[in-house]
């Protein structure tokens, strides 16, 4: 019995539904696999052309196998095995998926400063877990990474040979100031083989290697390599590995701005692989061929001291490695890692923090969150705060999974979800001796998956206490406008108030509105609380006025004239003075930062919304089908935080009411429809699928359904055909 064959439409307008509808184009795009036709012959979709579904008729993924999930046909992050994929790496329309679309934020000091830096290299399990599916996977107590205020570089590890980061780990990064390097390995006698087939064989060998390294982290938009070369080398090879490196890191610079090529600590410039835990004369040679060294983990502190005197002015190029897991002769892992740290930055140093998902592996998943806190909380000394420099700045706090996806308060979507794309810029984690603690809540959120809580006392005699959130080193804008969405917790809720409070750094031409002088050192500003934004403003109104489920919305303005902003922090006052100190507990769902200026220009509109790489199977039960498709749009880059890909249903009667229903969050112009269940229309019969793209902006400010995108699917099954 042959599998019906449905007749389909694709109607796409940006814009209002209804209106002067378009018939689009289904395309198939060269290189992104088959359509399979009932007798097995491979085919292709062109305008006006049946897709055909059934448990024989599917979308092949010969040609793109590593980009997609080949039982579902998610798309997926992935590495390159071997010297023979990497020489033949070349871009494709599936590796669109992979691209990081979040620039790296800029941040004070920049990494250019000769302050000792912190290196964190994330080795987990093989790499490539739950963190390789690029939309996101539903995985219950997953692990994330957030103190990203607290360090420099990100490197991503794997024992593969090429280790291209998953951009869900780039994005995350990237949004919050850090860079991302990948990794280069080559070990044991594989990698004796891999060597002598690229260094040993000349320079037109190694240069293709460092060649194809470079277009990866540019095309990719991650931000260098960390080379790893730990087996022994040929007298040939290591000769050629100093040219390498230098042009490796040359070409890196160009490719990529601010990119950096890090050599770890293991072969010896007479090939021998022994590692040296300082940085010496039988190492120094691969060290000033690239941006910095990664030391060996079994160190004491004469090694630190020798390592100090031989990098001269380039000490902080020199990142001393600490393994978490405390493996040989180590100074201290796990919750005694700040032992190890004390001594580095004694040394001025720089630090490379190796596997803290120690925490998550070996203390497991249940508690994770606040051991994670407390492993960082004991590294907090040793770690100098960034400071963000660029407006807006606007977060839900939402760490990139959940227990639940929120929105506007209420729970949008139940169960489990994890992608780190959606992680959202990160406040300071902080604990002061015990008075203040700010941690996550995954029960209950504004937006995302999580809020912010605050905790603290607010001792006996005090009026209030400041909870610092952010740190800027950056020019106020003439007018600031501010959003704080909060709920307070406990049963003494209505005892406190709460506001923000913003600092600025000493300056003699620094004023509060026009001609108010600072009234003392760091000077306090509290913003004027708004009852309604000025005319004009119904974004910022409608953000103001969208308090609900508990939630408080205020909004505020400030206005600055030659100020340098310096931190963000939530004030929780009490209504009246106590003799006794008072406990407070208190869910931040979302804070903005915002730019007057900015706030009133019209966001852009989605265009060109299309629709390709169909794939129908039957089921899941007799009535219905599954539907897999790929949607591709327009829209100018770095205006969108993200997308919400909806579905408003599918009608088969024009009577049937439109279910609106959240298919995903994109953090590209594309996004892949997975195993959606629409209905099985009747001999004769059409159905019709709705599909919106809802851009979200870098501010969080609302965007008119106007300006989002919109897709109709007609698909019917011809009239007479049974199956």
């Amino acid at each position: 019995m042959k599998p019906a064959v449905p007749v389909l439409q694709l109607l796409s307008e940006p814009g209002r539904a209804g209106r002067g509808w378009r018939l689009g184009h289904l395309q198939h795009p060269p290189g992104l696999g088959t359509w399979g036709s009932p007798e097995g012959k491979p085919g292709r979709l062109r305008d006006g052309e049946a897709v055909g579904w059934g448990r024989t008729v599917g979308w092949g993924l010969r040609d793109g196998a590593r980009h997609f999930d080949t039982g579902t046909t998610e798309p997926v992050s992935f590495f390159l095995s071997g010297l023979e994929e990497l020489l033949a790496w070349q871009p494709d329309a599936n590796d669109d998926f992979n691209v990081a679309t979040v620039p790296l934020a800029q941040r004070q000091p920049p990494l250019s400063s000769r302050r000792p830096r912190t290196l964190v290299c994330h080795d987990m399990r093989g790499g490539y877990l739950e963190d390789r599916f690029i939309q996101g996977s539903a995985t219950r107590n997953p692990y994330v990474f957030y103190h990203w205020r607290h360090i420099d570089i990100f490197v991503y590890f794997s024992h593969h040979t090429v280790t291209i980061p998953p951009v869900c780990w780039t994005n995350a990064a990237h949004r919050n100031g850090v860079p991302v390097l990948g990794t280069f390995i080559t070990e044991w006698t594989g990698g004796e083989k891999v060597c002598e087939a690229f260094l040993a064989a000349g320079a037109e060998a190694y240069g293709a290697v460092s060649d194809q390294l470079a277009r990866i982290a540019q095309h990719y938009r991650f931000d260098g390599w960390l080379i790893n070369i730990e087996n022994t080398l040929s007298a040939v090879a290591v000769e050629n590995l100093s040219p390498f490196l230098r042009r490796l890191t040359a070409q890196v610079h160009s490719a990529v701005p601010g990119g950096l090529v890090i050599w770890y600590d293991s072969v010896l410039e007479n090939g021998a692989l022994r590692w040296q835990n300082e940085l010496n004369e039988q190492n120094r040679v691969f060290f000033d061929a690239c941006d910095g060294l990664f030391v060996n983990y079994n160190w004491k502190e004469e090694h630190l001291e020798r390592t100090r005197r031989l990098a001269g002015q380039r000490h902080a190029d020199v990142y001393v490695g600490v393994d978490v897991f405390a493996r040989g002769d180590v100074v201290g892992g796990g919750f005694d890692s700040h032992k190890s740290l004390s001594l580095i930055r004694k040394h001025s140093l720089s630090a490379a923090i190796f596997a803290p998902g120690w925490v998550y592996e070996h203390l497991g998943a249940e508690n994770f969150l606040q051991n994670e806190n407390k492993f960082w909380g004991l590294l907090a000394d040793y770690l100098p705060t960034h400071r963000i420099c660029t407006l807006p700045l606007a977060t839900s706090f939402s760490l990139g999974m959940g227990t639940s996806r929120f929105l506007t308060g209420k729970e949008e979507e139940p169960g489990p979800w994890y992608n780190l794309s959606a992680q959202e810029i990160q406040p300071l984690y902080t604990e002061s001796e015990g008075q203040l603690l700010t941690s996550c809540c995954l029960q209950d959120a504004w937006c995302g998956g999580s809020s912010l809580r605050v905790q603290g006392t607010i001792p006996a005699g005090e009026e209030r206490v400041a909870i610092r959130l952010f740190s800027f080193q950056m020019q106020a804008p003439p007018k600031l406008f501010l959003n704080l969405l909060y709920k307070m917790e406990g049963p003494h809720r209505d005892e406190f108030t709460v506001a923000l409070e913003l600092t600025t750094w000493d300056s003699d031409t620094c004023h509060e509105g026009h001609i108010t002088p600072l009234p003392e050192p760091h000077g306090r500003h509290h913003p004027r609380l708004l009852p309604a934004p000025p005319p004009g403003l119904s974004a910022l109104l409608a953000a103001c006025s969208r308090g609900s489920e508990g939630w408080t919305s205020r909004c505020y303005e400030l206005e600055l004239q030659g100020c340098m902003l310096r931190d963000l922090s939530l004030l929780v006052s009490r209504q009246q003075s106590s003799p006794q100190e008072t406990r407070f507990t208190c869910l931040l769902g979302e804070v903005r930062v915002l730019d007057a200026a900015s706030v009133a220009a019209s966001p852009p509109q989605v265009q060109s919304l299309t629709a390709s790489q169909l794939w129908w199977q039957e089921g899941p039960d007799a009535q219905q089908l599954s539907l897999s498709l790929t949607l591709r749009w327009d829209f100018p880059p770095g205006r969108a935080n993200h997308f919400r890909v909806l579905s408003l249903g599918t009608r088969c009667r024009r009577d049937e009411p439109q279910q609106p229903q959240l298919l995903g969050l994109a953090h590209a112009c594309l996004f892949r429809v997975v195993g959606l269940a629409v209905p099985r229309p009747a001999a004769g019969q059409s159905c019709q699928l709705e599909l919106l793209v809802e851009p979200v902006q870098p501010n969080e400010l609302p965007v008119d359904p106007d300006r989002w995108g919109r897709l109709v699917l007609v698909y019917s099954e011809p009239a007479g055909d049974s199956s």
